[in-house]
């Protein structure tokens, strides 16, 4: 039986600290930070629910940043 790969580990950040900011400028803030994949999604979008560790996910409306999970 092979093992059970371990995941990376998420960056150390706070995804509230983005709700408010501009989609493009978050964006880039969170690659900054060490988010390896940002998703951005408009309100009510269905999404799989799938968690991928180090993706970060942004509800997006008019350009906005109105709220952000890990996953």
């Amino acid at each position: 039986m092979a093992p059970v790969p371990t995941p990376p580990a998420q960056p150390d950040d706070a995804p509230d600290a983005y709700v408010g900011l501009a989609a493009d400028g978050a964006e880039q803030l969170a690659r900054e930070r060490g988010w390896s994949t940002v998703r951005s999604l408009p309100p009510g979008a269905i999404i799989t629910m799938e968690y991928m560790a180090g993706r970060l996910n942004f509800e997006v409306e008019g350009g906005t940043v109105i709220r952000c999970w890990p996953g």
